[in-house]
């Protein structure tokens, strides 16, 4: 069929999960139904008690509630919205640092939106912004004012970018040579050095220390996979180089003040027929079919499967680079495993290693951590240079009876074997769903942001929803047949709660957080009794947690024909206020809130909002939004904002 028929004829919405699990056995579902019943944990203000009295688990936090209430969070809760702009609870003042377009590098133009061009992208801020991170300057203090922003691009909206392209998601399909060369640009990260002057935040425009990575900068691959056969091409012959990064959702840090950035849907910009090569089986997997949500593998070869059959495994990684060092060279790091990462979070466990903990952002994926073969070193940085390319990848199974086993992913191991297509570990690796599959982790509701709460120790699974979740296995604490709007999970490591907290242990619990929705209307929703009917939310994305660790969850997904924008909610979780959750941001229309990020001292918190504008119908010529310059002929522009209190004090206190 020729190329332009075939792209007509693509379901745009059907590629979103096309490489999904195909034999989800025992997803979580059918678990937490198994191990709760149909008893409510939140019913009767019985929430933290209940959790509390697992097994060997750490007594709830004793945190004084605020006046007039259980929760220990005091600012004035908002009203669920929708609207063209955005809105943030009474006392706090929300600032724009940084949009899309605004000058990175020297040389850099004035943003044009009429003007978007691969020159101009590569030296701009880039586009729809995802994970944060807020590195203090100088390196090792805990400044709380002057620092690095870095930004991840995750990915672009060509009909909000370009003129004349339509809308909804086939304008990806239209984009000409020259604009998918600029798209490729406008992805990858941005460094930006940013300062607080009173109260007030801005970034540094000429600052030496700013630095743009994009989908063409060179990086190195480290770790088993580096130099496997299937990661060479007819560019790269030694499978050791690649160019850019895509796809950059959720990410991390390292304790020696690295960034790790998780690639997520990279599936979505290649094309070309996978029938045509030999790795058919596996692009299938990881949802590379004969079709792409992107035009550009029709004007760059190195995205067209049958061009080039093994350019696609070169991405789906986690890459680490140095915030610090603008001259610093990304290194792709294979040994934390190859599927989409949502999230890299570190914590470091009682006997010094490193545990990276992931999601793989798709129905019925799985939730995986890396644990580093060796302790840190925290009086040599450079010690920690190569860390993460030496340990064992694990993949988790929870079980009914509130268990998590984590099963490594060890070459010659188990189903691990030549007898089912493995190699080595670098196969292991590049195929790490096929791994995880064999293995019998369990299969999750899209598995988004995995973080560590470091006041007790327990660690936060998003999982943002699951459409595709039948009858038969639906039931207790999630009895929807679609999960659509979500649920969070703790899981709890051998000693949380205190200064010996065992993250590298091959078992730990786990139990239930919150299930979204909103009470009384969507069947099974649970939260603290005493939730408002605005502080309901949907579709949990991305958390942080503040110094006393309370959660800030941030959404995408909240249901607009029910007047809800996207936002970020907080809530205790332990004590009296546990899983109470209260709206303090509202997103502009169209978009989602993103990377949740707060300053040392607890009086900033920046967030990503990435995508505005992006409804049904919206175009360039005619956004849903102009948000946040609301200048004719102005498109909406991704943007990281600051949210600060007006008198200076804490965000939440």
């Amino acid at each position: 069929m020729p190329d332009a028929q075939r792209t007509e004829e693509i379901d745009i919405e059907a590629l979103e999960d096309v490489g999904a699990n195909p034999d989800p056995r025992r997803p979580i579902g059918e678990v937490i139904a198994a191990r709760y019943g149909r008893r409510s944990l939140l019913a009767a203000g019985a929430a933290a008690a209940a959790i509390a009295a697992l097994p060997g688990d750490v007594p709830a936090q004793t945190v004084a509630p605020r006046e007039g209430g259980p929760s220990t969070l005091t600012f004035p809760e908002l009203r669920h919205r929708l609207a063209q702009t955005d809105a943030v609870a009474e006392g706090y003042e929300r600032q724009v640092v940084i949009r899309w377009g605004d000058p990175v590098l020297p040389g850099a133009p004035p943003f044009d939106p009429r003007a978007v061009t691969e020159a101009s992208q590569a030296k701009q801020f880039g586009y729809n912004c995802d994970y944060l991170d807020y590195f203090p300057l100088p390196m090792g203090s805990r400044t709380a004012d002057h620092g690095l922003l870095v930004v991840n691009h995750e990915y672009t909206n060509t009909n909000l970018i370009f003129p004349g392209m339509g809308s909804g998601r086939e304008a990806r399909t239209r984009s000409s040579g020259p604009q998918t060369r600029a798209e490729l640009m406008a992805h990858g990260l941005s460094v930006v050095e940013v300062k607080r002057e009173g109260n007030a935040w801005s970034y540094v425009k000429d600052s030496p220390r700013n630095r743009r990575i994009t989908g063409e900068t060179p990086m190195r691959v480290a770790g088993p996979a580096a130099g496997a056969e299937r990661m060479k091409t007819k560019d790269d012959p030694t499978g050791m180089r690649v160019l850019g990064t895509l796809n950059n959702c959720a990410g991390g840090n390292t304790p020696w003040g690295t960034v790790l950035t998780g690639e997520e849907n990279t599936n979505y910009y290649f094309g070309g027929d996978p029938a045509k090569t030999p790795h058919q089986a596996i692009m299938r997997r990881y949802g590379i079919v004969n079709a792409s949500l992107y035009n550009w593998w029709r004007h760059q070869d190195r995205f067209d499967v049958e061009k080039e059959p093994n350019e696609s495994f070169r991405f789906g990684w986690v890459v680490e680079f140095d915030p610090y060092d603008p001259e610093s060279v990304p290194v792709k790091r294979t040994a934390l495993g190859r599927f989409k990462h949502e999230g890299a979070t570190h914590a470091v466990s009682a006997d010094g290693r490193v545990v990276i903990y992931s999601g793989d952002d798709e129905r019925f994926e799985y939730v995986y951590k890396f644990v580093t073969a060796r302790p840190w070193n925290p009086n040599d940085r450079a010690a920690n240079r190569d860390l993460l390319d030496e340990g064992t990848l694990y993949a988790g199974k929870f079980l009914e009876d509130g268990k998590v086993e984590w099963l490594p992913l060890v070459f010659g191991q188990g189903p691990l074997t030549a007898a089912n297509g493995f190699a080595s570990q670098a196969d292991v690796l590049i195929e790490t769903r096929r791994a995880a599959d064999l293995l019998g982790a369990t299969p999750m509701d899209r598995p988004e942001d995995v973080e560590t709460n470091p006041v007790n120790g327990r660690v936060y699974v998003m999982l943002t929803n699951n459409s595709r979740r039948t009858a038969q296995q639906a039931g207790g604490a999630n009895p929807r047949p679609r999960n659509i709007h979500g649920h969070v999970l703790e899981i709890i490591p051998p000693g949380a709660g205190t200064d010996r907290v065992d993250h590298a242990a091959t078992e730990a619990r786990w139990a239930l957080f919150i299930a979204a929705g909103k009470p009384g209307i969507d069947a099974g929703a649970q939260y603290h009794r005493a939730t408002s009917d605005d502080g309901w939310l949907s579709c949990p994305d991305n958390c942080a947690f503040d110094s006393k660790g309370r959660i800030w969850i941030a959404t995408d997904g909240a249901p607009a024909n029910a007047g809800v924008a996207d936002g970020l909610y907080a809530a205790d979780t332990a004590g009296f206020g546990r899983a109470l959750t209260r709206l303090f941001y509202q997103a502009p229309t169209g978009a989602e809130v993103c990377g949740p990020r707060f300053t040392p001292d607890d009086r900033t918190i920046f967030l990503a909002i990435q995508h505005p504008g992006e409804d049904a119908g919206s175009t360039f010529e005619r956004p849903s939004t102009r948000w946040p310059d609301f200048a004719e002929g102005m498109p909406p522009r991704p943007s990281v904002i600051a949210i600060v209190r007006k008198d200076g004090g804490p965000i939440g206190d």
